[in-house]
């Protein structure tokens, strides 16, 4: 009651007083209202933390600087969640391991959806790489798992490594080459043998016409591209004019095949087989070719620059191979690539354990993904911040790949690392294929790849890591800003090599 009576008599003491006094405690109420106000929650306490300055300063950054701006992002928010804009679209960027586990399980981000806003380094056909009806994109699933079942990747095994034996023969007795170049070459090759035709595998030329196609489809996308892919820019122009001409080599290719009635154990012809209209085979070769030969290509290219730093797991990795051989290969057979094609696949996949740690590390040190997706709906909250319908989401590899509180000296390449226990010590401590409801679909065939050409090199080349001078050099630190590659500054490193006694 006292309190209620003092209201009137202080409100006559305020209006008695004069102009400056009033303007005082003005000023002090209102500071009192702010400081309460910042201290209660609120319905803008739920969005991320935006980034400051203008919008549009994002966009370069995240393009061409992508690992760094997100670092940047999260020091200057001093938040595990924050936003910015690109154009009119909203992107929020998350870390830590809660919101790992729900980034990768829920179940409105779409990745489709997100990669094609975000990326744009796929061919866009409409209805055929773009625009795919839901449909579609599940027969496509289906035909990639078929590829993959025992039996098609057992016969694909020979093929692969004959392309492998082909390439390196011409590699001669002696030289260098840069791995990010020729590696990748050969694994497009194999890639193209696994998932198209086998008129284009067998072509030379229009393999390399392809490679040099999809490489141009890589360089010619800018943010431009990506984010008003409408406007005639000359990047534009040339990406459109690549995948013009990248549909023309697939889709005469179909065409061959279904006019001379000839049947051909491939790909291809278990698409025509399984009575898949045209689009979806189309679909299937232009965009899994890229997917697949970039990120297997990518993987390849750096596990031969580190065993060529690292002879101790070199050595580890031929003697394990040697021991395949002498296991399950006949000793009298000629050359090297039909002795490993002997080797059956259930022993490729289980009984490898170096080279799948080899691998694995690879993947968690020099693969610089950034997991993206839009969500569809409905909104829900990750590290108790609103994630509106609509908005894209991405979530950095980097975040736990290259966590020093997980992995100690995470730049470090060790593939004696203990795997983590996700079911008791950490929530999703590794995704390097994916995990949740999105996993790599071509995981499968991607092992199979990378295990049989890594053996037939480690077996027919003895070689080092150097520089342009030839001096020998530790592996360089992989650069996760190149999105696509995290290839190291062009002509810094070299694989030194000769050839072993023994014939691929």
């Amino acid at each position: 009651m006292p309190f209620i009576i003092g209201i009137p008599a202080a409100a006559s003491a305020f209006l008695s007083a004069g102009l400056t006094t009033q303007i005082s405690v003005a000023i002090v109420i209102c500071l009192v209202i702010v400081l309460i106000t910042a201290s209660l929650p609120s319905e803008w306490d739920e969005a991320p933390r935006s980034l400051p300055g203008p919008s549009f300063l994002s966009i370069v950054p995240f393009f061409r600087q992508r690992h760094d701006f997100l670092n940047w992002g999260f020091h200057i928010t001093g938040q595990s969640t924050f936003q910015f804009q690109l154009m009119n679209n909203t992107v929020i960027v998350l870390s830590g391991a809660s919101a790992r586990r729900a980034f990768f399980n829920a179940k409105g981000f779409d990745l489709t959806e997100g990669f094609k806003i975000l990326s744009g380094a796929i061919p866009m056909v409409r209805g055929v790489t773009s625009g795919v009806q839901t449909k579609r994109v599940s027969t496509i699933h289906k035909r990639l798992a078929a590829v993959q079942r025992n039996a098609r990747l057992s016969e694909l095994i020979p093929a692969i490594l004959e392309d492998s034996r082909r390439i390196f023969d011409n590699y001669g007795a002696s030289g260098t080459f840069d791995p990010f170049q020729q590696i990748n070459e050969l694994i497009f090759q194999t890639t193209v043998r696994s998932l198209s035709s086998c008129e284009i595998a067998d072509d030379a030329s229009t393999v390399a016409r392809l490679k040099t196609l999809y490489d141009r489809l890589d360089t010619g996308t800018t943010p431009a591209t990506v984010l008003v892919p409408w406007f005639p820019t000359p990047a534009m122009i040339k990406k459109l004019w690549a995948t013009k001409e990248i549909y023309g080599i697939v889709s005469r290719a179909i065409d061959a095949r279904e006019k001379s009635g000839i049947s051909r154990n491939d790909t291809l012809q278990m698409l025509i087989d399984s009575g898949d209209e045209k689009l979806v085979v189309v679909g299937f070769i232009m965009g899994l070719l890229i997917a697949g030969a970039r990120a297997t290509g990518t993987t390849a290219s750096w596990i031969i620059t580190y065993l060529g730093g690292y002879a101790e797991w070199r050595h580890k990795a031929q003697t394990e191979v040697e021991a395949l051989l002498s296991a399950h290969s006949d000793a009298t057979t000629s050359s090297i690539s039909s002795r490993l094609a002997e080797i059956p696949l259930e022993i490729w996949e289980s009984q490898t354990p170096v080279l799948d740690s080899i691998i694995r590390e690879t993947l968690r040190v020099a693969q610089p993904h950034t997991a993206m997706r839009r969500n569809l709906g409905p909104e829900v909250y990750i590290n108790e911040k609103l994630i509106p319908s609509g908005a894209y989401v991405v979530y950095p590899f980097s975040d736990v790949h290259l966590d020093p509180e997980i992995y100690p000296d995470p730049w470090h390449f060790d593939p004696s690392r203990k795997e983590i226990d996700s079911t008791v010590d950490l929530p999703l401590p590794y995704v390097g294929w994916g995990v949740g409801k999105t996993t790599c679909l071509g995981t499968r065939l991607a092992k199979v790849e990378l295990k049989l050409t890594l053996s037939l090199f480690l077996l027919g080349f003895d070689y080092i890591l150097v520089d342009k001078s030839g001096a020998p050099i530790a592996p360089p630190t992989p650069n996760w800003n190149d999105i696509l590659q995290c290839r190291p500054p062009l002509g810094s490193c070299f694989i030194k090599y000769t050839r072993t006694p023994l014939a691929l």
